[in-house]
Protein backbone atom coordinates (compact mmCIF):
# COMPACT_ATOMS: atom_id res chain seq x y z
CA UNK A 1 0.00 0.00 0.00
CA UNK A 2 1.52 3.30 -0.90
CA UNK A 3 2.64 5.46 2.19
CA UNK A 4 0.67 8.76 2.85
CA UNK A 5 3.30 10.96 1.58
CA UNK A 6 4.16 9.31 -1.66
CA UNK A 7 -0.33 9.71 -2.50
CA UNK A 8 0.53 13.38 -1.78
CA UNK A 9 3.60 13.64 -3.85
CA UNK A 10 1.88 12.10 -6.88
CA UNK A 11 -0.86 14.19 -6.63
CA UNK A 12 0.92 17.10 -6.03
CA UNK A 13 2.79 16.25 -9.25
CA UNK A 14 -0.64 15.81 -11.20
CA UNK A 15 -1.07 19.37 -10.13
CA UNK A 16 1.73 20.43 -11.77
CA UNK A 17 1.37 18.37 -14.44
CA UNK A 18 -1.84 20.11 -15.47
CA UNK A 19 -1.31 23.52 -14.57
CA UNK A 20 0.50 24.23 -17.56
CA UNK A 21 4.13 23.15 -16.56
CA UNK A 22 4.50 20.15 -19.31
CA UNK A 23 1.97 21.13 -21.28
CA UNK A 24 1.85 25.08 -21.54
CA UNK A 25 -1.36 26.25 -21.95
CA UNK A 26 -4.15 23.87 -20.74
CA UNK A 27 -3.24 21.47 -23.92
CA UNK A 28 -1.04 22.18 -26.48
CA UNK A 29 2.32 20.81 -25.93
CA UNK A 30 3.64 22.42 -29.25
CA UNK A 31 2.54 24.58 -32.60
CA UNK A 32 3.55 22.74 -35.91
CA UNK A 33 3.52 25.35 -38.53
CA UNK A 34 3.13 25.21 -42.39
CA UNK A 35 2.52 28.14 -44.77
CA UNK A 36 4.10 31.11 -46.23
CA UNK A 37 5.57 34.92 -45.33
CA UNK A 38 2.84 35.37 -43.31
CA UNK A 39 3.72 32.60 -40.56
CA UNK A 40 7.71 32.25 -41.27
CA UNK A 41 9.71 33.35 -38.99
CA UNK A 42 13.44 32.67 -40.24
CA UNK A 43 13.42 29.17 -42.81
CA UNK A 44 13.75 31.94 -45.67
CA UNK A 45 16.69 33.75 -44.24
CA UNK A 46 18.64 30.81 -43.20
CA UNK A 47 17.97 29.11 -46.92
CA UNK A 48 19.27 32.17 -48.65
CA UNK A 49 22.44 31.18 -46.94
CA UNK A 50 22.76 27.30 -47.95
CA UNK A 51 21.61 28.23 -51.31
CA UNK A 52 23.48 30.30 -53.71
CA UNK A 53 19.98 30.69 -56.40
CA UNK A 54 17.76 31.26 -52.99
CA UNK A 55 17.11 35.17 -51.98
CA UNK A 56 16.38 36.69 -48.81
CA UNK A 57 13.40 39.54 -49.56
CA UNK A 58 12.66 39.98 -45.60
CA UNK A 59 16.16 41.85 -44.74
CA UNK A 60 16.17 45.61 -42.99
CA UNK A 61 14.22 47.13 -42.25
CA UNK A 62 12.11 44.53 -42.16
CA UNK A 63 12.22 42.79 -38.16
CA UNK A 64 12.93 46.51 -36.89
CA UNK A 65 10.99 45.87 -33.94
CA UNK A 66 13.26 42.88 -32.72
CA UNK A 67 15.93 45.37 -31.46
CA UNK A 68 19.38 44.29 -32.90
CA UNK A 69 18.43 41.46 -35.56
CA UNK A 70 16.95 40.63 -38.59
CA UNK A 71 14.37 37.51 -37.61
CA UNK A 72 13.27 36.22 -41.14
CA UNK A 73 9.89 37.31 -40.92
CA UNK A 74 8.19 39.54 -43.31
CA UNK A 75 6.66 42.32 -41.07
CA UNK A 76 8.48 44.90 -38.62
CA UNK A 77 7.74 42.80 -35.53
CA UNK A 78 5.57 39.92 -34.55
CA UNK A 79 3.43 37.73 -36.41
CA UNK A 80 0.13 35.77 -35.98
CA UNK A 81 2.01 32.63 -35.05
CA UNK A 82 4.03 34.80 -32.83
CA UNK A 83 1.19 36.09 -31.01
CA UNK A 84 -0.41 32.85 -30.72
CA UNK A 85 2.41 30.99 -29.01
CA UNK A 86 2.59 33.80 -26.69
CA UNK A 87 -1.15 33.05 -25.21
CA UNK A 88 -0.80 29.44 -24.99
CA UNK A 89 2.62 29.75 -22.91
CA UNK A 90 5.04 28.51 -25.30
CA UNK A 91 8.19 30.29 -26.98
CA UNK A 92 8.23 31.53 -30.34
CA UNK A 93 8.21 28.85 -32.68
CA UNK A 94 11.66 28.53 -34.14
CA UNK A 95 12.16 27.95 -37.90
CA UNK A 96 13.03 24.11 -39.12
CA UNK A 97 16.37 25.43 -41.03
CA UNK A 98 18.51 27.27 -38.10
CA UNK A 99 21.39 29.57 -37.69
CA UNK A 100 24.02 26.52 -38.93
CA UNK A 101 21.98 25.19 -41.83
CA UNK A 102 20.99 22.21 -39.64
CA UNK A 103 17.05 21.72 -38.76
CA UNK A 104 16.17 23.22 -35.82
CA UNK A 105 13.40 20.61 -34.03
CA UNK A 106 11.64 20.79 -30.74
CA UNK A 107 8.90 19.41 -28.54
CA UNK A 108 8.07 22.79 -27.93
CA UNK A 109 6.91 23.47 -31.83
CA UNK A 110 9.15 23.66 -35.60
CA UNK A 111 7.90 26.21 -38.27
CA UNK A 112 8.23 24.91 -41.77
CA UNK A 113 6.85 27.84 -43.58
CA UNK A 114 8.75 29.38 -46.16
CA UNK A 115 8.62 32.76 -47.76
CA UNK A 116 6.86 32.53 -51.03
CA UNK A 117 5.90 29.00 -50.13
CA UNK A 118 2.68 27.61 -52.47
CA UNK A 119 0.01 25.12 -51.76
CA UNK A 120 0.93 23.63 -55.76
CA UNK A 121 4.38 22.22 -56.63
CA UNK A 122 6.56 25.49 -57.85
CA UNK A 123 6.82 23.55 -60.72
CA UNK A 124 3.67 24.20 -62.10
CA UNK A 125 3.28 27.36 -61.15
CA UNK A 126 6.37 28.14 -63.48
CA UNK A 127 5.17 26.49 -66.14
CA UNK A 128 1.82 28.03 -66.33
CA UNK A 129 2.98 31.17 -65.53
CA UNK A 130 6.26 31.64 -66.67
CA UNK A 131 7.12 32.89 -63.18
CA UNK A 132 9.69 31.70 -61.11
CA UNK A 133 8.76 31.08 -57.15
CA UNK A 134 10.64 32.61 -54.42
CA UNK A 135 11.64 28.88 -53.19
CA UNK A 136 10.60 25.23 -54.17
CA UNK A 137 8.76 24.79 -50.82
CA UNK A 138 5.83 23.41 -51.46
CA UNK A 139 3.05 22.82 -48.92
CA UNK A 140 3.80 19.11 -50.08
CA UNK A 141 7.54 19.72 -49.14
CA UNK A 142 6.75 21.44 -45.97
CA UNK A 143 5.05 18.30 -44.73
CA UNK A 144 7.83 15.97 -46.09
CA UNK A 145 10.26 17.92 -43.79
CA UNK A 146 8.11 17.30 -40.99
CA UNK A 147 8.00 13.66 -41.63
CA UNK A 148 11.99 13.83 -41.72
CA UNK A 149 12.41 15.70 -38.55
CA UNK A 150 10.25 13.36 -36.55
CA UNK A 151 12.88 10.86 -35.29
CA UNK A 152 14.80 13.89 -34.07
CA UNK A 153 11.67 14.96 -31.75
CA UNK A 154 9.87 11.73 -30.79
CA UNK A 155 11.36 7.99 -30.21
CA UNK A 156 8.87 5.76 -31.57
CA UNK A 157 5.77 5.80 -33.56
CA UNK A 158 3.53 5.60 -30.81
CA UNK A 159 5.05 8.22 -29.06
CA UNK A 160 5.28 10.56 -32.28
CA UNK A 161 1.44 9.80 -32.67
CA UNK A 162 0.65 11.42 -29.37
CA UNK A 163 3.20 14.12 -29.77
CA UNK A 164 1.31 15.08 -33.38
CA UNK A 165 -2.19 14.97 -31.57
CA UNK A 166 -1.28 17.22 -28.62
CA UNK A 167 0.16 19.44 -30.85
CA UNK A 168 -1.50 22.57 -32.63
CA UNK A 169 -1.26 22.49 -36.42
CA UNK A 170 -1.21 25.79 -38.15
CA UNK A 171 -1.69 25.35 -41.84
CA UNK A 172 -0.50 28.51 -42.89
CA UNK A 173 -1.76 30.71 -44.46
CA UNK A 174 -0.90 29.13 -47.72
CA UNK A 175 -2.11 29.06 -51.15
CA UNK A 176 -1.86 32.77 -51.12
CA UNK A 177 1.39 32.70 -53.27
CA UNK A 178 -0.47 30.70 -56.31
CA UNK A 179 -2.36 33.56 -56.36
CA UNK A 180 -0.19 35.92 -56.19
CA UNK A 181 2.76 35.10 -58.82
CA UNK A 182 -0.09 35.87 -61.58
CA UNK A 183 -1.08 38.70 -59.78
CA UNK A 184 2.21 40.40 -60.24
CA UNK A 185 2.71 40.48 -63.36
CA UNK A 186 -0.90 41.68 -64.07
CA UNK A 187 -2.60 38.45 -65.36
CA UNK A 188 -6.43 38.49 -64.94
CA UNK A 189 -8.39 37.29 -62.52
CA UNK A 190 -10.54 35.18 -64.53
CA UNK A 191 -7.44 33.47 -65.92
CA UNK A 192 -6.01 32.26 -62.54
CA UNK A 193 -9.55 31.59 -61.08
CA UNK A 194 -9.81 27.71 -62.33
CA UNK A 195 -6.75 26.79 -60.72
CA UNK A 196 -8.60 27.78 -56.66
CA UNK A 197 -10.16 23.96 -56.74
CA UNK A 198 -6.52 22.63 -57.50
CA UNK A 199 -5.08 25.15 -54.79
CA UNK A 200 -7.66 24.46 -52.07
CA UNK A 201 -7.38 20.44 -53.19
CA UNK A 202 -3.52 20.28 -52.14
CA UNK A 203 -4.28 21.89 -49.16
CA UNK A 204 -6.79 19.16 -48.33
CA UNK A 205 -4.93 16.37 -49.00
CA UNK A 206 -2.14 17.36 -46.87
CA UNK A 207 -4.44 18.06 -43.89
CA UNK A 208 -5.73 14.42 -44.56
CA UNK A 209 -2.80 13.22 -44.48
CA UNK A 210 -2.03 14.96 -41.00
CA UNK A 211 -5.12 13.42 -39.85
CA UNK A 212 -3.71 10.16 -40.68
CA UNK A 213 -0.72 11.11 -39.05
CA UNK A 214 -2.43 11.61 -35.37
CA UNK A 215 -3.45 15.10 -35.87
CA UNK A 216 -6.43 15.92 -33.65
CA UNK A 217 -6.53 19.88 -33.93
CA UNK A 218 -5.42 22.18 -36.62
CA UNK A 219 -6.01 25.63 -37.75
CA UNK A 220 -6.74 26.06 -41.17
CA UNK A 221 -6.72 29.78 -42.18
CA UNK A 222 -8.51 31.53 -45.80
CA UNK A 223 -7.19 34.43 -47.90
CA UNK A 224 -6.80 38.08 -46.88
CA UNK A 225 -8.91 40.24 -48.89
CA UNK A 226 -6.75 40.93 -52.02
CA UNK A 227 -8.24 44.33 -53.45
CA UNK A 228 -7.32 45.73 -50.06
CA UNK A 229 -3.54 45.28 -50.75
CA UNK A 230 -1.65 48.46 -51.64
CA UNK A 231 0.35 46.07 -54.39
CA UNK A 232 -3.24 44.96 -55.92
CA UNK A 233 -4.67 48.19 -55.59
CA UNK A 234 -1.19 49.99 -57.56
CA UNK A 235 -0.95 47.17 -60.36
CA UNK A 236 -4.79 46.92 -61.20
CA UNK A 237 -6.02 50.05 -60.22
CA UNK A 238 -7.60 52.31 -62.84
CA UNK A 239 -10.64 54.01 -63.27
CA UNK A 240 -12.65 51.54 -65.18
CA UNK A 241 -12.30 49.35 -62.12
CA UNK A 242 -15.18 48.68 -59.17
CA UNK A 243 -14.25 49.72 -55.94
CA UNK A 244 -16.32 49.25 -52.46
CA UNK A 245 -17.42 52.38 -51.64
CA UNK A 246 -17.17 52.11 -47.97
CA UNK A 247 -13.67 50.34 -47.73
CA UNK A 248 -12.22 51.61 -51.33
CA UNK A 249 -10.90 47.82 -52.33
CA UNK A 250 -11.06 46.63 -55.27
CA UNK A 251 -14.41 44.18 -55.36
CA UNK A 252 -13.46 41.50 -57.74
CA UNK A 253 -10.42 40.82 -56.44
CA UNK A 254 -12.29 40.20 -52.61
CA UNK A 255 -15.15 38.41 -54.22
CA UNK A 256 -11.66 35.97 -55.57
CA UNK A 257 -10.40 35.31 -52.25
CA UNK A 258 -14.11 34.85 -51.01
CA UNK A 259 -14.51 32.79 -53.50
CA UNK A 260 -11.09 30.27 -52.34
CA UNK A 261 -12.37 30.82 -48.69
CA UNK A 262 -15.82 29.71 -49.06
CA UNK A 263 -14.69 26.17 -51.38
CA UNK A 264 -12.19 25.98 -48.80
CA UNK A 265 -14.91 26.00 -46.30
CA UNK A 266 -16.89 23.40 -48.17
CA UNK A 267 -13.96 20.73 -47.94
CA UNK A 268 -13.29 21.12 -44.37
CA UNK A 269 -16.99 20.31 -43.88
CA UNK A 270 -16.45 17.26 -45.97
CA UNK A 271 -13.70 16.62 -43.53
CA UNK A 272 -15.31 17.03 -40.07
CA UNK A 273 -18.00 14.63 -41.39
CA UNK A 274 -15.65 11.86 -41.95
CA UNK A 275 -13.27 12.74 -38.43
CA UNK A 276 -15.58 14.04 -35.74
CA UNK A 277 -13.06 13.35 -33.43
CA UNK A 278 -10.97 15.76 -34.91
CA UNK A 279 -11.04 19.25 -34.50
CA UNK A 280 -10.81 21.19 -37.55
CA UNK A 281 -10.63 25.36 -37.06
CA UNK A 282 -11.59 27.57 -40.36
CA UNK A 283 -9.67 30.66 -39.37
CA UNK A 284 -10.81 33.55 -40.99
CA UNK A 285 -8.56 35.91 -42.27
CA UNK A 286 -10.35 37.54 -44.39
CA UNK A 287 -13.27 38.86 -42.80
CA UNK A 288 -10.85 39.63 -39.12
CA UNK A 289 -9.38 42.22 -41.43
CA UNK A 290 -12.21 43.32 -43.16
CA UNK A 291 -13.59 44.48 -39.95
CA UNK A 292 -10.73 46.63 -39.64
CA UNK A 293 -11.26 48.35 -43.44
CA UNK A 294 -14.54 49.06 -42.91
CA UNK A 295 -14.24 50.50 -39.52
CA UNK A 296 -11.04 52.01 -39.18
CA UNK A 297 -11.53 54.49 -36.39
CA UNK A 298 -12.81 52.09 -33.92
CA UNK A 299 -9.30 50.31 -34.19
CA UNK A 300 -7.08 53.67 -34.19
CA UNK A 301 -6.60 54.13 -37.94
CA UNK A 302 -7.52 56.70 -40.05
CA UNK A 303 -8.63 56.71 -44.20
CA UNK A 304 -5.96 58.63 -45.03
CA UNK A 305 -3.39 55.63 -43.85
CA UNK A 306 -5.86 52.28 -43.95
CA UNK A 307 -5.21 51.55 -47.43
CA UNK A 308 -1.20 52.92 -47.77
CA UNK A 309 1.68 50.97 -47.35
CA UNK A 310 4.44 52.26 -43.86
CA UNK A 311 8.01 50.92 -45.99
CA UNK A 312 7.40 52.07 -49.55
CA UNK A 313 8.61 54.15 -52.07
CA UNK A 314 5.65 56.61 -53.21
CA UNK A 315 2.52 56.27 -55.17
CA UNK A 316 -0.68 56.71 -54.07
CA UNK A 317 -0.80 53.82 -51.62
CA UNK A 318 3.05 53.84 -51.50
CA UNK A 319 4.07 51.07 -53.61
CA UNK A 320 6.33 51.01 -55.92
CA UNK A 321 6.82 47.91 -58.17
CA UNK A 322 10.17 48.55 -58.89
CA UNK A 323 11.31 49.77 -55.35
CA UNK A 324 10.09 47.05 -52.97
CA UNK A 325 10.87 47.79 -49.30
CA UNK A 326 13.73 46.00 -48.06
CA UNK A 327 15.43 46.00 -51.42
CA UNK A 328 16.17 49.77 -53.28
CA UNK A 329 13.56 51.41 -50.85
CA UNK A 330 14.38 52.00 -47.17
CA UNK A 331 11.93 54.73 -46.44
CA UNK A 332 9.47 53.28 -43.30
CA UNK A 333 6.23 55.56 -41.79
CA UNK A 334 7.11 57.41 -38.34
CA UNK A 335 4.39 55.40 -36.86
CA UNK A 336 4.05 52.00 -37.93
CA UNK A 337 1.07 51.52 -35.87
CA UNK A 338 -1.08 53.56 -37.66
CA UNK A 339 -0.86 51.36 -40.92
CA UNK A 340 -2.09 47.80 -41.62
CA UNK A 341 0.09 47.36 -44.54
CA UNK A 342 3.95 47.24 -43.76
CA UNK A 343 5.19 46.61 -47.42
CA UNK A 344 2.22 46.69 -49.51
CA UNK A 345 2.01 42.98 -49.29
CA UNK A 346 2.68 42.06 -45.70
CA UNK A 347 0.68 43.34 -42.46
CA UNK A 348 2.42 45.11 -39.71
CA UNK A 349 2.74 43.92 -36.24
CA UNK A 350 -0.29 45.84 -34.95
CA UNK A 351 -2.68 44.56 -37.75
CA UNK A 352 -0.99 40.96 -37.06
CA UNK A 353 -1.99 41.61 -33.29
CA UNK A 354 -5.57 42.96 -34.12
CA UNK A 355 -6.00 39.82 -36.20
CA UNK A 356 -5.20 37.56 -33.75
CA UNK A 357 -7.26 38.43 -31.20
CA UNK A 358 -10.12 38.44 -33.18
CA UNK A 359 -9.38 34.44 -34.32
CA UNK A 360 -8.12 33.25 -30.84
CA UNK A 361 -9.84 35.58 -28.66
CA UNK A 362 -12.60 36.81 -30.82
CA UNK A 363 -15.45 34.90 -33.01
CA UNK A 364 -13.85 34.47 -36.49
CA UNK A 365 -13.16 31.10 -36.08
CA UNK A 366 -15.45 28.45 -36.98
CA UNK A 367 -15.87 26.47 -34.49
CA UNK A 368 -14.65 28.90 -31.84
CA UNK A 369 -10.83 28.41 -30.09
CA UNK A 370 -10.09 27.36 -27.45
CA UNK A 371 -6.61 26.63 -25.66
CA UNK A 372 -8.16 23.33 -23.54
CA UNK A 373 -8.06 20.18 -24.90
CA UNK A 374 -11.08 18.77 -26.87
CA UNK A 375 -12.42 16.03 -25.25
CA UNK A 376 -11.76 13.22 -27.58
CA UNK A 377 -8.19 14.58 -27.67
CA UNK A 378 -8.14 14.07 -23.66
CA UNK A 379 -9.29 10.77 -24.49
CA UNK A 380 -7.57 9.49 -26.71
CA UNK A 381 -3.88 10.65 -26.33
CA UNK A 382 -3.79 10.25 -21.87
CA UNK A 383 -0.51 10.72 -19.89
CA UNK A 384 1.11 7.49 -20.26
CA UNK A 385 3.63 8.61 -22.75
CA UNK A 386 4.07 11.74 -20.96
CA UNK A 387 5.26 10.53 -17.24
Amino acid sequence: MASSSGSRFFAGFLVVLFSGGLYANGCYLSIISFGDSIADTGNLKQLALIYDDVVFICGPPYGQNFIGQTTGRCSNGRLIIDFLAESLGLPLIPPYFNSKGSSGVGRQGVNYAVVGATALDASFIEAKWSERSVINASIKIQLAWFKQSLSSICGNASDCRNFIGRSLILMGEIGGNDYNYPLSVGQPIDEIEPIVPLVVDAIISTINELIVMGARTLVVPGNFPLGCLPRILTIYGSDKEEYDPITGCMTKFNKFAEYHNKMLQTKLNHIRELNPNVTLIYADYYNSLMQIYRSPYEYGFTNDKILKACCGCGGPFNFNVSMLCGELCKTVCDEPDTYLSWDGIHLTEIAYKLIFKSLFQGPYTIPEFSPLCPASSQAEVGLSSYI
